[in-house]
Formats: C-alpha cells, structure tokens, sequence
C-alpha cells in the first residue's frame, strides 16, 4: 500500500518516522479542523528539532521543529538535514504560511512524507514544489499508521462527512437502559470522567429528542480546572417536531453553549421561534424520512460548522439509524458489572441492523482498559464494502 518501495527505507528512517508520528498524536483533539502532524529534523544521525502542529491556527510542524533547532543552538546544522513528516507539507498560504517555503528556506536536502494530503490546495502540489527545487522526497514510511491517526480528517474530506464516534455505557446483559427508560447511572464516575474528557476534544455532540428529554443532559465537558477541555463542542439535538421542552437544560443554557436543533417540515414554527429566542440556532432538513434527515445533518455539520469529530450519545433508536446508515467509524463502550433483565429494556442499537454476521463491519484497533469496576472497550469499524475514505486517497 505504500507509494514508494519499502527498499527506499532504512531502519533508522522507520525510527525517526515513529518519533514523528508520537509527538503528530499530541495534536488531536486541539488542530481540528486541520490534521494531526508532527515533523522530526535529522542531521548525520542526530535529532537536531522536532516539533508537532499544537492547535489550530497555531504553526504547523516543520515550522516548530525549525523554531525548535535553531532554540537548541542547531540552526547552522539545518543545512542538508532530512526532515520526517507524518503529512505532505502544506504549499498555501491559510492561517500559516506554506511549510514548503520553510524547508526550502534551510536547504533540507530529503524529505520523508508519511502519506500525501488529499486537501485539494495540497494535494501532491507540496511534494512535486519540493521534488522540482531538487530535494529529494520518499512518500509511504509508516503510510497506514499515519492515514489511521488522522482517519477523520480523511474521511470528512473524501465523504463530506463527519467521522462518527458511538458511546453508550451498558449492563453485562447488552442494555443501555431499563425497560421504564432508567438509565442513571450504569457506568462508574471514573467512566464518566473519561467521557467528559472525549466531549472536550470533538466538534460536536449529538443526542436525539428522546434521549435530551428523558436525561436533561448539559452535554458539557465538565473538567478539573487544571485540565481544561480543548474546545467547546456544539451540542446537537435532532428533534423532527420540536417537542424539547423550553425548560430542558439544553435550551436553558443554549446562550452559554453553542446549541443546534436539527428538525424536520413537520415542526411547529412556533416552536421554533420560542427555540431561537432561548438562543438555540433551528435548522431543518428538507426531508422527513429519518435516514434522509440524519444524512442531512451529517453533510450540514461539515459545511457548516467543518465539524471533523462527532460524539454520538443518543439511545437505541439514534445509534441504531446510524449503524443502519453505515456511518458509525468509532465505538467507545463502557461495561459495567450489573444486570438489568427484562425482553422490553433499551439495547444500545435498534434499527434494522444486519441481516447476517459477515454482512456486519469488523472492529479494528481494539483496545480494553479497566475503569473502576468498568471494562471500557473502545475499537474502530471497518464496513463490508465501504471502501475506507483514505485508501482511494492513497498513490
């Protein structure tokens, strides 16, 4: 799957590329909506500056790393260094100017691209600016690692969409809720925590009307002060008739904390007036079949929003009609040591579901962990037939 020959590759280019992408993962959660990268600057065998993408509008890698050399005293070793990149240099001017520029300026004479950014302003465009100054630039070390830390980004620019991340806590016997809709509360606060830490770094967070009424959920990230959350998502609410009560905490705080209604023609205008003045902001589909609606919502939160991360924390039936919809890429679960019993008790997806086991995704890069009494299982999917957003970026 690599664009260049692994033979172009040494043992020690493998290490340093490694080095790169470690320091490219401290950046998710705070770039969006640009990618994670992390850039390592070698010269004779020696680190000489390293540096990662830090938060969006902030300066890219290879400018930090640069920044970062020429702080230890190793600026008159810049000349004639290769420079490890877990991501094409960028050749625009956008909020920062163009890292192409920037290796260009210290005369680096080898590049190492992990995979090529398929931003359209990109898109190749660095590597050949590179190639045509006379340095030398291999592309594909550690290709799939990279695509895999920034899967999101990818996948919002190849679909449109955003990359999707399910959470529910449930009982040993698979229910998210008793059959009288109690769920408060299955997991342990430890778990909590680690939730309220994921609500601090994505873009938005979605629940449905049933879910907003039945739980009066803030749906903030609520952290110690000396962790402060990355962002402030917006928090999403899809409601086809605009029953969420004006009282619900949601509403309540919208003029405090970015809220959106997502509905439906079937709404009561006058609902939605009551909605906005709150300081809620109302939008509506142009469809009133569900998976229309929801695919709608979808494309709506990157236009308009450029919404890279989306947490899902809805019931059954919001969960089951994204799995039906092929649009869950991530599944953080939390199962906790009880039983809750009962035919009618809510199960986490609802919907159609698969027809058989082998027409359902596969989960990928699964991890456990203890939390408290908890397991907390996290893992990526991988859909029959889908083919992944960055394979076809791929050369």
């Amino acid at each position: 799957m690599n664009s260049a020959a692994d033979s172009v590759f040494h043992q020690d280019d493998r290490a340093w590329m490694l080095e790169a992408l470690r320091l490219a993962e401290l950046g998710v959660g705070k770039v969006e909506p640009n990618p994670a990268v992390g850039c390592v600057l070698v010269s004779q065998g020696k680190l000489i500056g390293s540096g990662f993408h830090a938060r969006y509008g902030e300066a890219h890698a290879e400018r930090v790393a640069i920044g970062q050399a020429k702080l230890l005293g190793n600026e008159n070793r810049l000349s004639g260094c290769t420079a490890y990149v877990t991501l094409e240099p960028c050749c625009h001017h956008g909020k920062t100017p163009p890292c192409t520029d920037a290796l260009l300026d210290i005369g680096a004479s080898r590049v190492v691209v992990a995979t090529q950014d398929p931003f359209a302003a990109v898109s190749g465009k660095g590597i050949s600016l590179l190639r045509s100054a006379g340095i030398q630039v291999d592309v594909g070390l550690e290709a799939e690692a990279a695509l895999q830390l920034n899967a999101p980004y990818f996948k919002r620019l190849a679909t449109g969409l955003p990359w999707v991340i399910a959470k529910w806590a449930m009982s040993l016997d698979g229910r998210i809720a008793s059959s009288t809709g109690n769920s408060q509360w299955i997991s342990s606060e430890t778990s909590r925590q680690w939730v309220h830490r994921l609500r601090g770094r994505v873009d938005a967070i979605l629940v449905g009307r049933g879910t907003a009424q039945a739980d009066d959920p803030l749906l903030t990230a609520r952290l110690p002060a000396d962790q402060p959350p990355c962002r402030t998502a917006l928090r999403v609410v899809i409601d086809s008739r605009l029953s969420l009560p004006v009282s619900s905490r949601l509403v309540q705080t919208a003029a405090q904390f970015p809220t959106l209604i997502w509905t439906t023609p079937l709404a009561d205008l006058n609902r939605a007036q009551a909605l906005r003045r709150a300081g809620c902001r109302v939008e509506s589909s142009l469809s009133t079949q569900p998976s229309d609606n929801l695919q709608q919502l979808l494309q709506f939160l990157v236009q308009e929003y450029c919404t890279t991360n989306l947490l899902v924390e809805g019931g059954g039936q919001l969960l089951g009609s994204l799995f039906d919809l092929r649009q869950i890429d991530q599944c953080e679960v939390f199962i906790a040591p009880k039983l809750i019993g009962g035919a009618n008790a809510v199960s986490p997806l609802a919907g159609v579901g698969v027809s058989t086991i082998p027409s359902g995704p596969e989960c990928h890069a699964v991890q456990f962990r203890a939390s408290d009494t908890d397991v907390h299982y996290s893992c990526r999917l991988r859909w029959p037939n889908r083919m992944l957003a960055h394979l076809r970026l791929m050369n």
